[in-house]
């Protein structure tokens, strides 16, 4: 008597909660291997910040609403501060996400993308425009090492889609 199984792959999201019910292992392996291939366009997020974008944006300030200390923008920190993250709620947009966690550099990126304000005039001024729902520059740098990232990653899915079907 023969057992035929069907493995109905809806997204990434699915496929790597399913991966944690079939064995944590493989889900730790497949997150390892997500990460490694997406390191090219980690490393594009760190290359774009090569200096203090504007004057006295290096050092700590005071939010005027409520008094509380805002870091200022430090290049190194910025560089550390993209990270990579699995998201895999329910609700969530992105799946696999390269995001700035430094809090001055967070701030550069999105100043006035909502609403224009005196650092977005600021900083459009020397030279770093943002449009609404965007970033300044670790978006179109990731955006840039996307492509190559993409085809790596279906390769990865199809042979963990391989390895899950001999073990079932």
């Amino acid at each position: 008597m023969s057992l035929n199984t069907t493995i109905e792959v809806v997204g990434l999201k699915q496929t790597i909660n399913g991966l944690g019910k079939i064995d944590k292992q493989l889900q730790k392996d497949f997150k390892a291997d997500a990460t490694a291939i997406a390191q090219p366009a980690i490393n594009a997020g760190k290359a774009v910040y090569t200096k203090v974008p504007i004057s006295n944006f290096g050092k700590d300030w005071t939010q005027n609403t409520d008094g509380r200390r805002i870091k200022g923008f430090d290049i190194a920190k910025a560089k550390n501060g993209v990270k990579m993250r699995f998201d895999t709620r329910r609700n969530a947009v992105g799946v696999i996400l390269i995001e700035q966690k430094d809090q001055g550099a967070a701030i550069f990126e999105v100043a006035g993308r909502k609403t224009s304000n005196r650092l977005d005039d600021s900083l459009r001024i020397a030279g770093f425009p943002v449009s609404a729902g965007r970033t300044r520059l670790i978006g179109p740098a990731v955006y840039k090492a996307r492509k190559g990232i993409e085809a790596e990653m279906l390769k990865m899915i199809k042979n963990t889609m391989t390895v899950v079907q001999k073990e079932i």
